[in-house]
């Protein structure tokens, strides 16, 4: 294994979990339901079809664009392409003010859709960077790192703009300059820390394939040939079935958690700050120490196990009554999110045939996309339709036990899954 390049992968980690922390789950998503949609309960539903129609763009383009990298070998190319749209979009999400909803919603589906994309390229780099009996650890401390990124990154925010009553460079709090400032934080953070990625990983020589003809022809070419290839590898359509299912949940609970927070228990902006730092903290421990328990008991266990502890989260999300209650299911949620993650796209790299490791990992980002509109989906819904976020989130239970149903049939050890 090549160190440099390991740490480089863990560090794009670090680098692009400022978006995802502060943007859509933490700060920004809170701060559009709460400053610049009508009022909150619109605001929830208004942000819930964003990010649903940025998993369906992602569904749609993940698979197109693995096969594309793989007959071009451009995974490297769209790879920076990806990250630098996220940043550029991410640094005008300072911009949109009070009523500015399209504008907002605009970006925030750009900078998703790109962030979601670069993940397909990054993750397929996994496998030809580490050895299979050490997948699992390298995606616990991919994942670990990524929660130490975004932690830091929340720190800097909370302490330079959003709790100082003077914030740095003099942003004005009256216009919220001073929270929408941390998008900037976001950008220059996901720029400088993604750079070790974009400097030195290295494709290999066979991800680089003669093109013939039309790119584009070849490329669908090659996806109808991989769509008829994946079906003979019955455990990885099983798993990714499943993964397609639970993960509705996950990305549900990552989009709405602190709108849940602030809107049923009042929580202030500091109050989500310090929440969102707590959570990485434990989600950071978790992927770190279970990243050596997957390569021990493998990934569909850690899995299992993962499922387990977010529905007992679910639970006492939905009915508790104080802070207190709410503070703790959030950090069985960041004990197990992290887990769940990492032995995910570890199960994946084991499942996965090597000369066909863009593609494949385009299924998998396409699993994770293809159906993850209805669990914001559905969360908006029952939000609107019954005024409550509590009903709302209760539809996020569903999600959890049938992908761990569907989970309980993957053989693991059955790499021809037949």
């Amino acid at each position: 294994m090549n160190r440099k390049e390991i740490w480089s992968w863990c560090f794009y980690d670090f680098g692009n979990s400022a978006f995802t922390t502060l943007v859509i789950t933490f700060i920004y998503s809170t701060y559009f339901t709460k400053a610049i949609a009508v009022n909150e309960i619109d605001g929830t539903y208004l942000w819930s079809q964003a990010i649903a129609i940025t998993a369906v763009v992602v569904a749609l383009l993940s698979p197109l664009l693995g096969a594309v990298a793989d007959q071009g070998g451009y995974r490297k190319i769209f790879l920076i392409l990806a990250t630098y749209t996220s940043i550029f979009a991410t640094v005008f999400l300072f911009f949109p003010q009070k009523g500015e909803v399209l504008f907002a919603l605009g970006l925030v589906v750009i900078a998703n859709v790109a962030f979601e994309l670069g993940g397909v390229f990054y993750n397929a780099y996994l496998p030809e960077i580490v050895i299979q009996g050490k997948i699992g650890r390298i995606s616990g401390y991919g994942w670990g790192f990524g929660y130490l990124g975004g932690l830091l990154a929340m720190l800097l925010a909370m302490v330079g703009f959003v709790s100082p009553d003077v914030p740095w460079f003099g942003l004005n709090p009256e216009t919220g300059a001073h929270i929408r400032g941390t998008n900037l934080v976001v950008a220059i953070w996901f720029f400088i820390f993604t750079l070790p990625a974009i400097l030195f990983l290295k494709d290999k020589k066979k991800d680089t394939k003669p093109i013939k003809g039309n790119i584009l022809f070849n490329s669908l070419q090659q996806l109808k040939e991989t769509f008829h290839d994946i079906k003979i590898y019955k455990n990885t359509i099983r798993f990714l079935i499943s993964r397609l299912i639970y993960n509705d949940g996950l990305v549900t609970i990552f989009a709405f958690g602190a709108i849940y927070a602030s809107g049923t228990f009042g929580f202030t902006f500091n109050e989500i700050m310090i929440f969102g730092i707590v959570l990485n903290i434990t989600a950071g421990i978790g992927a770190f120490f279970m990243g050596f328990i997957d390569d021990i008991i493998g990934g569909k266990r850690t899995i299992q196990i993962s499922l387990i502890g977010l529905m007992l989260a679910v639970i006492i999300a939905v009915f508790a009554k104080t802070k207190f209650l709410f503070w703790l299911s959030g950090i069985v949620v960041g004990l197990f999110a992290g887990p769940n993650q990492s032995a995910s796209r570890s199960l994946m790299g084991r499942l996965t045939p090597p000369d066909k490791i863009n593609e494949f990992y385009g299924f998998f980002a396409f699993s994770g996309k293809l159906t993850s509109f209805l669990g914001p989906m559905l969360l908006g819904i029952f939000t609107k339709v019954f005024t409550s976020q509590r009903l709302g989130v209760a539809t996020v239970f569903i999600f959890f036990i049938i992908g761990f149903l569907v989970l309980r049939d993957v053989n693991e050890q059955d790499l021809e899954g037949i």
